[in-house]
């Protein structure tokens, strides 16, 4: 029911302040005559407006759909969870077009008018109305309304405008689940005892559990209380632990077991795996919870989840049903399991990296095929001068800078051949106030050792298209 890596099941779009109309306004006439008229995306055309920022080298990955390639770590990790989550009371909906309305994306949630995350610096928009999903729970209302199983998944590939990094990429994929229980079908409405019952049907597990908060706190992580009692949600709660638990037993008992192969293991192979649930606060779930397992000597965050917020329900029309959800992100927890550096490598064709792994036997770790040296190369600008700075800092002025921007214009030159973007350096003017920016590039392939020409070839080209497209000044 969330989002990314560990931005899954969070606040999502918590980056940076409101974008000014400025920053609208003027990325919009940027991008104005490099737009199409229309997008054909999925076999459908769609019309685009003066909204429309999702470029080229974005459309060419939609059909690409990772979490459902063959013996992709990304598809395998997939299914490892979907194991857990067994039809018939779980439903699987892998293969859901990721073109949605607005509304869909954010209205259905209750996202505020004024979020950030609507801003087209973070979202891409086919057009005013319809934008690539940001987060699988695009569909979760329309699920929830379908009311087809007592449980499902969603796994899909989402979209994001993001940094450029080795753990960040502008596409990826979620997984989220959901477990209801009606209070109309349950022997007597009896929520509390239908959903113990269901627990001492589960698989019971040998984890080393740290689970040190009561269900609910006044303050910390409150109850639903004018719609739940507490003993459903000690129940629910019981219920979506040991469910979790279990997914984390299926991945890293298998993790644990290709690490010892790898003799990359720092622990004993007998020694019980260990996790602790840690409160958390969601804006579609109360009382929620972040799960942590440790991992070769660290606490990592896996999953976030909780009792599904009643309004939720209400507005999709299931007004009776009660129960739990969670999200996670797929490249991240696939990069832990099959201990991948790199995000840009799930995107690799090479089959030096597909060929070593399989959806027969264990997990295989991966092994590095080659090291190419990287190429760094700096470039520093001149924000437009603004006597109003609302909107941000760094990340936005009145005049229309916003950091996302500066990635997409490299990422849509460089592609996978720029490894990281990171800011350097910056300044401010003590007689003018202008501010200038520098951000080191990191050029490198992960297949072959690009050229210092090819890198100065790419870098003038991302210098002039900073210049044309977010109209600053070269220094």
């Amino acid at each position: 029911m969330l989002a990314r890596e560990p931005r899954l099941f969070s606040q999502p779009f918590v980056r940076g302040g409101q974008a000014s109309n400025g920053h609208e306004n003027n990325f919009k006439k940027a991008c104005a005559s490099s737009t199409p008229s229309k997008l054909e995306i999925d076999g459908k055309v769609y019309q685009t407006d003066s909204w429309t920022n999702v470029p080229q080298s974005i459309l060419s990955l939609i059909p690409r759909r990772l979490h459902l390639q063959p013996s992709h770590p990304v598809s395998l990790t997939r299914k490892l969870i979907e194991s857990r989550f067994p039809p018939p009371t779980f439903t699987y909906y892998n293969n859901i077009s990721p073109v949605v309305t607005v509304a869909q994306n954010f209205d259905s949630l209750g996202f505020p008018a004024d979020h950030p995350g609507r801003n087209r610096s973070d979202t891409y928009y086919i057009n005013r109305d319809t934008v690539l999903r940001t987060h699988t729970s695009a569909h979760e209302a329309e699920i929830f309304r379908q009311n087809g199983s007592e449980g499902y998944t969603i796994s899909a590939d989402v979209y994001r405008r993001d940094a450029i990094d080795r753990s960040h990429y502008p596409i990826f994929h979620q997984m989220e689940g959901a477990r209801m229980w009606d209070r109309r079908e349950v022997p007597g409405g009896d929520i509390a005892k239908a959903v113990w019952d269901d627990l001492s049907r589960m698989p019971t597990h040998n984890l080393e559990v740290d689970d040190p908060n009561p269900t609910v706190h006044p303050e910390r992580n409150p109850l639903q209380a004018e719609h739940h009692s507490i003993k459903e949600v000690e129940a629910i709660a019981a219920h979506l632990k040991r469910s979790l638990e279990g997914v984390v037993v299926e991945l890293f008992s298998k993790a644990k077991q290709a690490a010892a192969a790898a003799n990359t293991l720092d622990s004993s192979p007998n020694e019980p795996l260990k996790v602790r649930w840690v409160e958390a606060y969601f804006p579609f779930t109360s009382p929620s919870w972040e799960l942590e397992v440790f991992w070769q000597g660290d606490w990592l965050e896996i999953l976030g989840c909780g009792v599904t917020k009643q309004d939720v329900l209400i507005n999709a029309d299931v007004p009776d049903q009660i129960g739990w959800a969670f999200g996670m992100g797929l490249e991240r927890v696939a990069m832990l399991l099959f201990s991948i550096p790199d995000i840009r490598l799930f995107w690799s064709k090479d089959d030096r990296f597909l060929s070593q792994f399989s959806d027969v036997g264990n997990i295989n770790r991966f092994k590095t095929f080659s090291k190419h040296p990287g190429c760094h190369k700096d470039v520093s600008f001149w924000l437009r001068s603004s006597s109003n700075n609302a909107g941000g800092g760094l990340k936005s002025n009145a005049q229309g800078f916003h950091e996302n921007d500066v990635m997409e214009v490299v990422r849509e030159i460089g592609g996978d051949l720029v490894e990281d973007v990171r800011l350097f350096d910056e300044f401010q003017h003590p007689a003018s106030g202008r501010k200038s920016l520098c951000y080191r590039i990191n050029y490198r392939s992960l297949e072959r050792t690009l050229t210092n020409a090819e890198a100065n070839e790419m870098h003038e080209r991302v210098k002039k298209d900073l210049v044309q497209k977010l109209g600053v000044e070269m220094r």
